[in-house]
């Protein structure tokens, strides 16, 4: 594997980061990017790059024509969509464990169409030992060694204790609505492919929000499951008097824990194991945050929503299950549904 160029400094010497050309790989969720930056590659989240094209439902339909079946996740159809458009993107990490069982599937069209595909996997029972094994093959492609990859973490870490700030500025001073909560947080996965440019990002949105007057929405939710597909959904509770002030994966993408151990970082990480395991920290938020109800999003035709059932047996609070299908606006349904139960919790 051919190293980048040695990593550059910037004035104040904080930059570990690579120089590297074209060195673009994409990631199918939230890998231990460490590595990846450490080698001077580039982390390119292939669902933010899909949600937030031009025409995200063309890239599902052009899938389709391809061969993909229609009963099949359109987080799934839009990557790989995304992938083939994109020429500079030639290497995949697909999770393999941890995430869509449709992942699997997704690797091997890839491979037809000539990409590269690299495989992760998260031990479904967060053994570390396993854990630690799968970084290290993960390091051996990369040809980095734990020293390097140990500096970029130290790096990354200053801009994930910006996130927090900026959740807790949400949900304790009422000062971030339930996009920039979103936005933020999920945009960790890969830090929009240059850390330093997001940091100088989050910072100028801190200072900000830090002197934005509190905001108003009486009823305090909480939102479970991978980030929507209809991501209007903010607005749209903002206007009726609600507002997210949790945002369950978006926030573990984003790393919360104080941990020097990069294994044991992504062991606390609860996204890609069982429903049990991120009830726990979903109970403790419901609770830290005072959070009045709490929308879980399933994704159409995912695993997941059988997780429902679950979710609903364990939490105490008032629960709307929401299915989303194709990206664009929330459907009439939905919205019927949510302002439903809206009403219901400011009645309680």
């Amino acid at each position: 594997m051919p190293r980048c160029a040695a990593p550059r400094k910037e004035e104040n010497g904080t930059s570990v980061f690579r120089e590297c050309v074209s060195k673009r790989v994409g990631i199918t969720t939230t890998i231990p990017v460490e590595v990846v930056f450490a080698a001077g590659w580039v982390p390119v989240d292939l669902n933010n790059l899909f949600i937030s094209s031009a025409d995200p439902r063309l890239l599902v339909e052009e899938a389709e024509t391809a061969g993909y079946p229609r009963n099949v996740c359109a987080w799934i159809k839009g990557i790989y969509a995304t992938v083939l458009r994109d020429r500079e993107l030639r290497t995949v990490i697909a999770v393999t464990q941890g995430d869509c069982s449709n992942t699997h599937a997704l690797m091997e069209t890839l491979q037809l169409a000539g990409i590269h595909t690299i495989p992760f996997a998260y031990p479904f029972d967060r053994d570390y030992d396993l854990l630690k094994l799968q970084v290290e093959k993960l390091m051996g492609f990369f040809g980095v060694d734990w020293p390097e990859v140990q500096k970029v973490k130290q790096r990354l870490d200053l801009v994930r204790r910006a996130i927090r700030e900026l959740d807790r500025l949400t949900w304790e001073e009422n000062r971030v609505g339930g996009w920039d909560n979103h936005f933020f947080q999920v945009s960790c996965s890969d830090f929009g492919g240059d850390p330093e440019k997001f940091e100088a990002r989050v910072r100028d949105f801190l200072a900000r929000a830090k002197n934005s007057p509190p905001r108003k929405e009486a009823i305090r939710l909480g939102y479970i499951g991978v980030p929507p597909i209809n991501v209007d959904i903010y607005e749209f509770l903002e206007k009726r008097g609600a507002r997210v002030v949790y945002n369950e994966t978006q926030r573990q993408f984003a790393m919360p824990f104080d941990t020097d151990d990069l294994v044991e970082q992504y062991r606390l990480y609860s996204y890609p194991y069982g429903i049990f395991y991120r009830l726990q920290d979903i109970q403790r938020e419901i609770e830290r945050r005072a959070i009045h109800g709490v929308i879980h999003y399933a994704q159409s035709f995912c695993f997941r929503q059988i997780e429902d059932l679950i979710v609903r047996h364990e939490l105490k609070v008032p629960i709307l299950t929401m299915e989303g299908d194709k990206p664009g606006q929330l459907d009439a349904r939905t919205r019927i549904r949510l302002e439903a139960f809206l009403e219901m919790l400011a009645w309680k």
